[in-house]
């Protein structure tokens, strides 16, 4: 125990960035646990639609949701939704909706917008259209 004290009196700067990194891994941990916005794999999205009725929201832009997309998606105009502009989408306030993007990083944030703004249940593709193709799911094109 001495050894520790000794190394946080000759290292204050170190000592404060391993505190900084360690208050950041319980905060990032703690968040993950009591979020509201879970994170789905393309089997879990395949399930919520065909059994619950949820509906696939697409983030990403117009020219690569016209290209290929999850059969039965929409499209989402992401500037409208991070303006928080969820106008025609009462209809889904209870019920699954599930929200891709490239990544999944951009459909988390709106997610959480939705959720704030009184969506029940809503789900982010973990891994975003990527994942869906990389399991060799099936695709849709066209307008």
């Amino acid at each position: 125990m001495e050894q520790y004290i000794e190394f946080l009196g000759r290292n204050p700067i170190l000592s404060i960035i391993w505190l900084v990194l360690a208050a950041m891994l319980v905060s990032s941990w703690l968040k993950g646990m009591f979020s509201k916005i879970l994170q789905i794999n393309p089997q879990q999205l395949t399930i919520l639609v065909n059994r619950q009725g949820g509906q696939v929201f697409d983030m990403r832009a117009q020219k690569e949701f016209n290209n290929s997309r999850i059969a039965g998606s929409e499209h989402m105009n992401v500037e409208k939704a991070k303006q928080n502009d969820f106008a025609g989408l009462e209809k889904f306030k209870t019920k699954p909706i599930i929200l891709v993007c490239n990544t999944g990083m951009t459909a988390s944030g709106i997610a959480s917008n939705m959720y704030k703004a009184g969506f029940e249940q809503v789900y982010v593709l973990s891994g975003g259209f990527g994942a869906w193709q990389t399991a060799g799911l099936p695709t849709a094109s066209g307008k």
